[in-house]
């Protein structure tokens, strides 16, 4: 279902991704979400940077002490597993077939990605600071 959000974003912020911008898995998983949405539906903001920090107190979050990436959609921020199927339900091509996931309850589907998350650093490693975008895909970031 997601969390209501009860303060007036602005539609400039559907379907915005805050994403942990110092780990390696986030950071991939950013490009392949870029690489599967030709419609690029999706922008992103680092939970690091200083409009993702702000965004967060707005919404009354902490995307890194939850150990997860928020998709804001609409009216409402989307957590963990929901957030991660929403998105797949957008891209191109097969991956969207994975949606069926949503079928199983989030007490069976939120475990497997609490623990990727909480082991995302050892697993996958750690940047010094925050990914870059190229230049080709800044205008999908918030600044």
């Amino acid at each position: 279902m997601g969390k209501p959000i009860h303060h007036n974003l602005g539609p400039e912020l559907d379907k915005v991704i805050i994403f942990d911008g110092v780990c390696n898995l986030c950071e991939n998983s950013v490009r392949f979400i870029v690489r599967h949405d030709r419609a690029a539906c999706f922008r992103f903001v680092s939970a690091q940077s200083e409009r993702g920090q702000t965004l967060q107190q707005q919404l009354g979050i902490d995307v890194l002490a939850e150990e997860t990436m928020v998709l804001i959609s609409g009216e409402r921020a989307l957590f963990r597993s929901d957030a991660a199927l929403e998105i797949i339900r957008h891209l191109d091509g097969a991956w969207k077939l994975l949606y069926v996931f949503k079928l199983l309850p989030r007490c069976i589907r939120d475990p497997g990605y609490r623990k990727v998350a909480r082991n995302r650093y050892r697993w996958y490693g750690k940047k010094a600071q925050c990914m870059l975008p190229s230049p080709r895909l800044m205008q999908r970031f918030l600044m």
